[in-house]
């Protein structure tokens, strides 16, 4: 039984979704705050924190983690938001991801493989600290 999103429900969450990609760091913490799950996740299973992280926000990565969300949530495609961090070239979010717990070897490819494939030896040498 298949049921039918209620709109103002697909509203809110595309809204979320938005200031994610964004990256206003106040406002998602009031929306977490009154209750918007930490791990929201759209259709791709792209969790909040992946897609501030992959746009670049590292204080909306760290707002997101200090309010519950899991650092390295995969979506959909085996990617983690610090491997997508690390693909970007994002280094204040990998840091942020880091800073909140993130395992350099989660997802597929995982930040380390990654870090290996673009030869981002300055980020090899962080995850080793970690």
């Amino acid at each position: 039984m298949s049921e039918t999103p209620d709109p103002e429900v697909v509203e809110l969450a595309s809204k979320v979704f938005g200031l994610a990609r964004a990256g206003d760091a106040e406002a998602l913490a009031a929306y977490l705050d009154a209750g918007v799950p930490a791990d929201l996740s759209n259709d791709k299973g792209d969790s909040l924190v992946m897609l501030a992280a992959y746009h670049g926000h590292a204080a909306a990565v760290t707002a997101l983690l200090a309010r519950g969300a899991d650092a390295d949530r995969a979506n959909d495609r085996g990617q983690t938001p610090l491997a997508g961090a690390v693909f970007k070239g994002e280094d204040a979010v990998v840091r942020a991801l880091l800073d909140g717990g993130a395992n350099p070897e989660s997802g597929t490819p995982s930040a380390l493989d990654t870090a290996r494939m673009f030869g981002r030896t300055e980020l090899l040498e962080l995850f080793a600290t970690r």
